[in-house]
């Protein structure tokens, strides 16, 4: 059986007949000739190859394949009456499947603190999470492959939009002994010729080299991830800089971490989705989740950032908020 050229209002005129038991009074319900209305019961008889009604002089009788029938048509409606309605007005937006990306300098020490409250204020959230570089995130953004990406500007935003998150410092990483002090580090004595950055690809071996200054120097070793990174310094190869939130491990006293004088050497941890998104209540509501649930030591941003994202270095226009933990 092929439903091809069957509509709704066909249906509609089926129902109609059965209800009032009168071809007549069917086609004035439904605002139709009856012409029209005994024609279109007609081609559902036809489509369906047996007949719905018993036509006699004095009523209309619905057989027995055709209360089935009948049956079947009035599930069709009240599903296509569904299928109209919005989702209701203070539902959740974190339902259902969400796909989210993180670069790798980030998800390992923002998961852990925002996946326990999504689990339990969003339980019918399907999170899905996938890392990576930034490139390679924006670009299955890009092509639909992921709702949303966690990452840490600049970035080209062409058809995307990238709402700040949080800001936290650096610290300079470097080889500990357990008997100097740990005082604030300054930029300008660092010598670049020592650094220890991560492979090509990771945004936070530009935004280091930007900050230093130094794009042209050549590092004394490289790492694929941030944990190894922070193993070959702590094995006594040179230095490097580590964003806060991922400064909580000193390899059993083998690493240091030391603040710098200027707080603005640090970076911007920021939300990016598609401009494009029709609806985008579930990535804002997930921006507003991680605003409220940032790591320890970071400052929210409740707003823009104010100025273009220069090497990493923005003023947030006085709206940052404190999340308490280390300064």
């Amino acid at each position: 059986m092929s439903t091809a050229g069957l509509s709704l209002r066909e249906l509609e005129y089926l129902v109609a007949v059965s209800e009032h038991g009168h071809f007549g009074r069917a086609a004035e319900a439904c605002h139709v000739s009856q012409p029209s209305l005994s024609a279109g019961v007609r081609k559902v008889e036809e489509l369906l190859g047996f007949r719905v009604f018993e036509r006699t002089s004095r009523t209309v009788l619905l057989t027995r394949r055709g209360a089935v029938a009948v049956d079947r048509a009035r599930q069709v409606l009240a599903a296509a009456d569904q299928f109209l309605v919005s989702e209701p007005v203070g539902g959740d937006p974190l339902s259902g499947r969400l796909v989210l990306g993180a670069i790798a300098t980030i998800g390992p020490y923002l998961f852990r603190h925002i996946l326990g409250p999504i689990r339990r204020d969003h339980p019918d959230l399907d999170l899905i999470i996938e890392e990576g570089l930034t490139g390679h995130l924006i670009d299955r953004l890009r092509e639909g492959a992921l709702d949303a990406v966690i990452l840490s500007p600049p970035v080209a935003d062409e058809g995307l939009v990238i709402e700040p998150v949080y800001r936290e410092r650096f610290r300079l990483a470097e080889a500990s002994s357990g008997q100097e002090s740990a005082g604030p580090a300054e930029l300008d004595a660092l010598d670049m010729q020592e650094a220890v950055l991560l492979e090509e690809g990771h945004c936070l071996r530009d935004q280091t080299l930007s900050i230093c200054a130094s794009a042209g120097i050549r590092p004394r070793q490289t790492a694929m991830s941030l944990e190894t990174l922070k193993a070959i310094v702590a094995a006594g190869t040179g230095f490097s800089l580590i964003p806060l939130t991922a400064t909580d491990d000193t390899l059993g006293g083998l690493i240091r971490y030391r603040p710098f004088n200027d707080p603005r050497i640090g970076r911007t941890v920021a939300l990016a989705w598609r401009r494009s998104r029709v609806e985008d209540a579930d990535v804002r509501a997930l921006l507003a989740l991680l605003r409220r649930t940032c790591p320890p030591g970071a400052s929210a941003i409740d707003g823009r950032v104010s100025e273009s994202f220069d090497n990493d270095r923005v003023e947030v226009d006085n709206r940052a908020v404190p999340n308490g933990g280390r300064p």
